[in-house]
């Protein structure tokens, strides 16, 4: 279920709140998981529709992945993903206006294997009205140790262009000529997967990503104290730093219940020079059922603390060198309670596939901010005493898969 991992990243674009910086890297949301030394992936095609609703936002649409094997050593894949976007956010109602845009990614891969190693290479573009990123990719996996131990080194690039819309005097956004922006993001990673009996498996990650250029959001907003005037605040625009070195480690442990079922534990770590320290804990349980049905539940955990240069109210204009507002710089936590089933089934007639399944999932999304206010609400409460921020959301994935 390839498109699963994709659908589960959708409602972290742009629409939720995220910096362009962060937005490039969930692009390769759409690579597939690290390529397993020794095997190719098989031949299939699946189709998905998603959606994301919460905090005033609603992202949704489709996404189409097929790979083909060309003869035994090589496999090709090729990717469409689409975000319709309708945005009317805490942070648009407060710095801009309630936009509706559409984002398209498009990526094209191949798998080539060579006795027990497996190379692969892929080229994702996406575009958006005030965004275009181009990443490349390529990653090397080899078995060891009698097929017990696969290692993956992989590497990425990207480049990316950043826009500003504005408004024209006839009411059509376009972007402004006065802004034009570049940012260069280099991944470096390593996996590690460790059969160690028959029914567990030890998977570790690391990666290391380092970030050049503009790394803001062009309509996000700080605010400083402005006592006397309008709501109590002054909006002025971000200030960031055009570097950021960030490293993530996990590891996850896999265990085959003796009743067909799956226990999926993972623990991840994020630091970078930013000064965000974050940690995240998933629990997953796999259960088969009857003969065509499998089911699936999981808890995900995650907490951060804020970046050093964030402030949800500044004492002034030109408070230091580096100044954030974004929310996802603030200090926050959050829960996912997602379920999912899957039916199993073939295709009367139709001989050249395999096998197929149909799949939905929900996910219910709570995050509670610790220092990000709801400065929509100054006029009522004062600057800086507004109540904290909450957000739910609830994402819906539906999406067929065919073997063939």
């Amino acid at each position: 279920m390839q498109l699963t991992r994709e659908a589960r990243c959708a409602h972290t674009r742009r629409g939720a709140g995220l910096s362009p910086f962060t937005r490039t890297l969930l692009t390769l949301c759409v690579i597939a998981a690290p390529a397993l030394g020794g095997v190719l992936p098989e031949d299939r095609a699946d189709v998905l529709w998603h959606v994301y609703n919460g905090g005033d936002i609603t992202i949704e649409g489709p996404s189409v992945l097929v790979r083909k094997k060309v003869g035994d050593n090589l496999s090709l894949s090729a990717n469409y993903y689409e975000d319709m976007i309708s945005s009317a956010s805490i942070d648009v109602k407060l710095s801009a206006s309630p936009y509706h845009e559409t984002r398209k990614q498009e990526s094209l891969g191949a798998d080539y294997l060579h006795g027990k190693s497996t190379y692969s290479a892929g080229f994702i573009t996406s575009k958006e009205p005030d965004y275009k990123a181009n990443t490349s990719y390529f990653a090397v996996s080899q078995d060891m140790f009698g097929d017990l131990t696969t290692i993956t080194l992989g590497y990425r690039r990207a480049w990316d262009r950043v826009f500003r819309d504005i408004k024209t005097p006839g009411g059509v956004l376009e972007n402004d000529p006065t802004f034009h922006q570049r940012a260069d993001h280099r991944g470096y990673s390593l996996s590690l997967t460790q059969i160690l009996t028959r029914n567990a498996i030890l998977g570790f990650n690391y990666e290391l990503l380092t970030d050049q250029g503009y790394l803001a959001n062009p309509y996000r907003k700080i605010r400083y104290l402005s006592p006397g005037q309008g709501a109590g605040f002054t909006l002025a625009d971000q200030v960031y730093p055009n570097t950021r070195t960030s490293n993530a480690a996990s590891a996850q442990l896999k265990y085959y219940l003796p009743y067909r079922a799956a226990l999926t534990g993972q623990y991840r770590f994020f630091r970078d020079t930013w000064g965000i320290l974050a940690h995240t804990v998933e629990l997953d349980y796999t259960h088969p059922v009857w003969k065509h049905w499998i089911f699936d539940g999981s808890l995900r955990y995650y907490r951060q603390g804020a970046a050093d240069f964030y402030s949800d109210l500044f004492p002034r204009a030109d408070y230091q060198n580096f100044m954030g507002r974004d929310r996802e710089l603030a200090a926050f936590h959050s829960y996912t309670l997602g379920a999912g089933a899957s039916y199993q089934f073939m295709v009367p007639g139709v001989h050249w596939i395999t096998k197929s399944s149909a799949s939905v999932r929900v996910d219910h999304l709570m995050v509670d901010y610790g220092d990000f206010r709801n400065a929509l609400l100054a006029g009522t409460y004062g600057a800086g005493n507004e109540p904290l921020y909450k957000l739910n959301a609830n994402i819906f994935q539906v999406f067929v898969s065919i073997w063939f």
